[in-house]
């Protein structure tokens, strides 16, 4: 039995008539009878009383009807959702991102997105760029929008943002009047860091000891603002992306450039390889890729 079966003997159920049946169906009366002959072959009963010039149903005919009118109906259910998720064009995105990068980079893209597909809910989450990397793996989430590096043979990935980084200090440090420094000059400064769940942690703890150092971290803190005023409260000095430096309102510090090395800090898109997307997922990213042209 297939739905085939199923619509045929419904047709011809409600028109009485294998001819009429077959007009409405597009389908030669033989093939239509060979069908529920088949199908009442497959159930054991008859169906259909033929005896009459108009075709009646039996009682096991009617019970088949009733019921097969419910499954047509359900498949046509399942089409017509489906038409709608694609071209109505709904869905949900569970989307991670870092504290900061909704800031940085999501107010004007996720409006436009959410002008453009009104019936798409993204659900965002809050994680530092390792917990992304990890609930991206595991398939909690379907995007994370995370720092490099990331790992390629896990990940697909689509480029974002890239800037550098500058050195935080307080308005009285020597190095205020400074218009770049290198990376090396700060080997005797005390450090403060995002905390090794951040991988801003790991790029600077790198990059300090590709210098030739080892940086020495006083304090370590998974909070932006209280990195900001520790600076401030001239505690230490911190590394952080050029365009977080707005984010402090704060006239007791001030950004300095480094020359040598230059080290960026780069924001990409990731989803799992080899793992389906969904519909609103693969609209998001197509999205965002063409903002970024």
């Amino acid at each position: 039995m297939d739905i085939l079966h199923l619509k045929y003997f419904v047709e011809v159920a409600k028109q009485r008539n294998f001819t009429k049946a077959s007009q409405i169906l597009l389908v030669s009366q033989p093939s239509i009878s060979k069908m529920i002959k088949s199908l009442e072959e497959e159930l054991n009963v008859t169906l259909l009383d033929r005896s009459e010039r108009q075709i009646k149903l039996t009682d096991a005919g009617v019970l088949v009807y009733e019921q097969a009118v419910k499954i047509l109906q359900s498949v046509e259910d399942v089409y017509s959702s489906i038409n709608e998720l694609v071209q109505v064009k709904k869905g949900t995105i569970k989307l991670g991102l870092m504290p900061t990068t909704g800031v940085l980079l999501f107010p004007n893209v996720l409006a436009g997105f959410k002008m453009e597909y009104p019936e798409i809910e993204i659900k965002m989450l809050e994680y530092s760029a390792k917990q992304l990397n990890h609930m991206v793996e595991q398939g909690e989430i379907d995007l994370g929008i995370t720092v490099r590096p990331a790992n390629s043979q896990l990940f697909e990935t689509l480029p974002l943002l890239s800037e550098e980084l500058v050195v935080l200090v307080d308005r009285d440090h020597e190095l205020v009047d400074r218009e770049a420094v290198r990376l090396s000059d700060l080997k005797d400064e005390s450090f403060i860091l995002l905390t090794e769940d951040y991988v801003l942690h790991d790029v600077v703890t790198q990059a300090c000891m590709q210098s030739g150092f080892q940086p020495i971290v006083t304090y370590k803190s998974s909070m932006w603002d209280l990195i900001g005023e520790m600076v401030a409260s001239k505690i230490g000095i911190s590394l952080i992306p050029r365009s977080m430096v707005s984010r402090f309102n704060n006239r007791k510090i001030h950004a300095i450039s480094i020359s040598e090395p230059l080290i960026e800090w780069e924001l990409v898109l990731i989803y799992r390889k080899n793992k389906y997307l969904s519909f609103a997922a693969r609209e998001f990213i197509q999205y965002i890729q063409l903002k970024l042209l």
